[in-house]
């Protein structure tokens, strides 16, 4: 089974899902079995629609999505207020038979990395068990620099190593989107450090994937 990529965040709605499918598309386009998962969500399904979409009906939404709670709370939280529980076993069980279907699996986080996902376990914990290769992605803004620090120096063990950032530009530019990526790059190998332009509610998938800097990113990332 080939090792998953698993889009993390600083935060919550830092662009996880913005990333996942656009790759998920890209790697449909090269021919590439790819799935796109997001297997646990809180406060409404849209992220797991938009993979759903990316996906063209290569998986079902409850194949994406087996785990969706109604509160807008960290999924742990909002499984607890429905009587439920997620174990990390049964993730990684769906995870798994995901591999043997496809060949390249994304996996999406919820929240930032430590934000606990079920009982006793979060992204963190998903990602040292599947030995699954980490995007980092982050709003490229003033502070955001400490923030992807801290999330690198979290990952598991050796995880860290083969990790790529992706900063999501915002729709202005300022000082510190211009500045952030060349001052990460003094604490992080540049080559793996990636701004996204700002994609708006006028840009469409075609239009998104037509744009040159976007494909190169996508093609470094998915080439992880």
């Amino acid at each position: 089974m080939n090792r998953p990529l698993f889009i993390t965040g600083t935060d919550t709605g830092v662009g996880k899902t913005v990333l996942t499918a656009l790759l998920a598309r890209h790697l449909r386009r090269q021919g590439i079995s790819v799935a796109a998962l997001k297997p646990v969500a809180s406060g409404g399904r849209s992220d797991a629609r938009a993979l759903c979409s990316a996906l063209a009906g290569a998986l079902t939404l409850d194949e994406i999505n087996p785990w969706h709670f109604r509160a807008p709370l960290a999924p742990l939280l909002a499984a607890r207020r429905e009587h439920r529980r997620v174990t990390l076993a049964a993730v990684l069980a769906h995870i798994r038979r995901m591999q043997k279907r496809f060949e390249l699996v994304l996996v999406e986080g919820a929240g930032g990395l430590l934000s606990p996902l079920g009982e006793d376990f979060n992204s963190n914990d998903l990602i040292a068990a599947l030995r699954a290769t980490p995007i980092v992605v982050g709003r490229n803004r003033l502070g955001v620099v400490n923030q992807v620090l801290l999330t690198l120096g979290a990952l598991p063990r050796g995880t860290a190593v083969g990790a790529h950032v992706v900063l999501m530009s915002p729709p202005i530019p300022n000082a510190a989107a211009a500045t952030n990526p060349k001052l990460l790059a003094e604490f992080f190998e540049t080559e793996r450090i990636f701004a996204l332009p700002w994609l708006g509610r006028r840009w469409t998938a075609d239009q998104v994937l037509a744009e040159s800097r976007v494909r190169r990113i996508l093609r470094a990332l998915a080439g992880t």
